[in-house]
């Protein structure tokens, strides 16, 4: 059992707020802020493309995590991927998903094996992934990957469906606890066989609430507002509110794709945008519109 921290600097409030805060555009104080519910990338990776797409836009961005992740079942999940020959491919509908297999390499004896055999037997295999940050991660490891376009998970079951027969093998599925049965559920009907395994729990950051106190009090109230999974309405649309207050109804809020829309809206929020695909261009081009 393995807990992912997701930035070294997040080991305490104050940090946290600083990762916040240096992670938006650097915009006059002028400019209409947007507040993004997703981790920021890795420092060490370059800019942040949600930053730099907003910023080219004329938006400052600030970008607050609110999920924590810990991963399990580590050891089952190597053994699967030892045998490639059992599977027709592998699906990855989330960034974590891919960042246990990446786990998995860690290990010395697991890396080697993946080097020498592994991965050019899963390479010949189908790949199949939602969103492009989820395809860049998957590319690391060393496979190619096909489906990204879909946008969501749903979309993405149909594509597998066109490409996949019911006698085939099954497709190995790493996943979250929390994943939506959309997926599985289509291949079950179209009978495409399927493998799911869990591999990691989704949990509240233990410093959101500061993070949010802190970003409200000195920043104000956001212009809009981008949740990117239910379980961030879930841990934060509370704490928004009662930070906002009267001001709740001036704030636009957006999705990053139809099934967190959907939370929002089943959560009371009303949508005012929803990304036409989980890109960072994509959610910059809708908040922009909206915000004109």
């Amino acid at each position: 059992m393995t807990t992912y921290d997701h930035r070294a600097c997040l080991n305490s409030i104050n940090n946290l707020w600083f990762c916040s805060i240096v992670t938006h555009s650097s915009e006059e104080m002028s400019t209409m802020k947007v507040l993004l519910l997703k981790d920021p990338k890795d420092r060490e990776s370059g800019p942040d493309p949600y930053i730099q797409e907003f910023a080219s836009l004329g938006l400052q961005a600030t970008l607050i995590p609110t999920l924590s992740f810990e991963f399990i079942s580590l050891t089952d999940l190597s053994q699967k991927l030892f045998h490639p020959e059992a599977y027709a491919g592998l699906i990855f509908t989330s960034p974590r998903a891919v960042d246990a297999v990446k786990l998995c390499l860690d290990e010395k004896d697991f890396r080697a094996a993946w080097n020498n055999s592994l991965k050019g037997q899963w390479s010949i295999k189908s790949i199949y992934v939602v969103g492009k940050s989820t395809s860049s991660l998957v590319n690391e490891i060393g496979l190619a990957t096909q489906g990204e376009d879909s946008g969501n998970a749903e979309k993405l079951a149909e594509y597998i469906c066109n490409k996949t027969s019911s006698d085939s093998l099954p497709l190995l599925f790493p996943c979250g606890s929390l994943k939506r049965e959309t997926l599985p559920k289509c291949l079950k009907e179209k009978g495409v066989p399927l493998e799911g395994i869990t591999v990691y729990r989704t949990t509240e950051h233990p410093l959101i609430q500061q993070a949010l106190s802190n970003y409200f009090s000195k920043q104000g109230i956001p212009e809009s507002i981008t949740f990117f999974s239910p379980s961030g309405i879930k841990f934060c649309l509370n704490v928004i509110k009662q930070l906002s207050g009267e001001l709740l109804d001036q704030i636009k809020f957006a999705a990053i794709g139809p099934t967190t829309a959907d939370a929002m809206v089943a959560s009371g929020l009303t949508v005012s945008c929803t990304a036409g695909k989980p890109t960072p261009h994509d959610l910059a081009i809708s908040i922009r519109s909206i915000l004109q």
